[in-house]
């Protein structure tokens, strides 16, 4: 569906003349929020781990470097930040690190950015819907008590908490996105797994608990709701991330299918099931919608599709 033309060139002039920092610029989310931000006038700037390519705009900076940190800050000077980086696998094996990273470095760059002359217009922080753990509602809206199942989902909760702290200097929104996937992510995640093996016409593939069910997204959608958070500026407040709608591994499984033209072996590793696993996430983006306006949700069929193509 094309854009209206008054709407397009509203987009690209919100950033002119503005400067965006992006943390984990390098990161698969990262590398989309760049295009959205840029595509809307912004000059963007970003952080990515040390060893990273040299290029212009871009900060080799390690987020638990406090003093490091700080000095990237100074020099961007920017006006909307978008904080992507951190550990971002449940599975990640190592706690100390998954905690020291999501919750002392974030601490690290807020204190920065608090400490700059002018303040941001608006500071988005990535969460993560995990934090709801295994809610008993079947549709999960910002007002479910968060209840953590694992180190990963605690450590973005204490984040959270965390970031309360620098509300009185920082005007920070908190985005929970529930899952998505998109060209790009990882085979470590699971959609790109799955697809990956279609695409190399695998007649095996190994997967845990087929039944667990999640809200799962396009990147594309993800990032636009994030700029449009950066321009409405909601100071304060968290926003489910998501589409609302959920699919099982089962059903992924049977549209990539019908995308590939044949049906691959299912073995269940017990390996891969976790006895805290969360089986449903499913979101309610009502609060979104009701800020920035209809989101631009895709079928998951559609999403494959693009991930499957060579």
């Amino acid at each position: 569906m094309s854009v209206p033309r008054p709407q397009l060139l509203a987009e690209v002039c919100e950033g002119a003349g503005r400067r965006a920092l992006v943390t984990g610029l390098r990161g698969f989310t990262g590398v989309y929020m760049e295009r959205e931000l840029a595509a809307a006038g912004y000059q963007v700037f970003g952080m990515a781990a040390p060893g990273a390519a040299d290029q212009p705009g871009v900060f080799p900076v390690d987020l638990c470097d406090r003093a490091a940190v700080g000095a990237m800050v100074e020099q961007v000077q920017p006006d909307v930040v978008v904080h992507l980086a951190g550990i971002a696998r449940v599975e990640h094996g190592n706690a100390e690190q998954i905690y020291r990273i999501n919750v002392a470095g974030t601490r690290n760059l807020l204190e920065a950015l608090a400490g700059m002359s002018r303040t941001p217009s608006a500071v988005l922080l990535a969460s993560s819907a995990n934090v709801y753990g295994n809610a008993s509602v079947s549709l999960i809206d910002e007002s479910v008590a968060p209840a953590p199942a694992n180190d990963y989902a605690v450590s973005k909760l204490a984040m959270e908490y965390m970031a309360r702290l620098w509300e009185d200097r920082l005007p920070i929104i908190l985005a929970r996105p529930f899952n998505y996937t998109g060209r790009g992510q990882s085979e470590q995640f699971l959609l790109p797994k799955i697809v990956a093996h279609f695409r190399r016409r695998a007649s095996t593939i190994e997967l845990g608990n087929l039944e667990i069910a999640r809200d799962f997204s396009d990147v594309r959608m993800v990032v636009h709701s994030y700029r449009r958070l950066l321009a409405a500026a909601p100071a304060g407040e968290t926003f489910n991330v998501c589409s609302g709608r959920s699919h099982s591994l089962s059903n992924v499984l049977d549209l990539m299918a019908e995308i590939a033209g044949y049906r691959i072996d299912v073995r269940v590793n017990p390996a891969f099931v976790r006895a805290n696993d969360v089986l449903t996430l499913t979101g309610d983006n009502s609060k979104l919608v009701a800020r920035i306006g209809q989101v631009q949700t895709r079928p998951l069929s559609e999403t494959l599709r693009w991930m499957a193509e060579d």
